[in-house]
């Protein structure tokens, strides 16, 4: 409310009068807004030089003649630059998904082309081992079991 109680706009009322008349703070902010209102009355802008109108008219002129590009021209970079962006996401993601052909991971080697291996190959086998590995160790204690289960089935 100071500015425009400082400039007039508004009429000081006896609730403000009072606070005024008690807050030294505000009577002192008060008083630095009347003094800066007062630094602005003063201020004149500078005129502008007679040459301005016939500069600005010269100039717009020399615009206006300037063969325009099209619609293309405007379209251009922004397109270019999400092309780019997008051209660049998808790199990243075939460069670390699984099928790609730098991939390589603990639990699996996959084939260079990212298709698995034929099946019957002894890289097919290789990669079922490999993949299967806890369960193929498991069959020896099957094995174990079935043979302890026949000696007490057949003593």
């Amino acid at each position: 409310m100071m500015p425009d109680l400082a400039s007039g706009l508004m009429e000081v009322t006896p609730d403000i009068g009072g606070h005024l008349a008690g807050c030294g703070a505000c009577t002192g902010k008060m008083e630095a807004v009347r003094q800066t209102m007062a630094l602005l009355d003063e201020w004149r802008a500078p005129e502008p030089s007679p040459y301005f109108d016939i500069r600005l008219q010269a100039r717009l002129h020399e615009e206006m003649a300037k063969p325009q590009a099209g619609w293309l021209a405007w379209f251009r970079r922004p397109v270019l630059a999400a092309a780019l962006s997008v051209l660049m996401a998808i790199g990243v993601g075939l460069f670390f998904s699984k099928g790609s052909n730098f991939y390589h991971s603990g639990d699996s080697i996959h084939a260079g082309n990212g298709n698995a291996a034929e099946p019957g190959t002894a890289v097919s086998d290789l990669q079922a081992l490999e993949k299967n590995h806890d369960l193929y160790s498991d069959f020896d204690l099957l094995d174990d079991l079935e043979v302890q289960h026949d000696v007490v089935a057949n003593p």
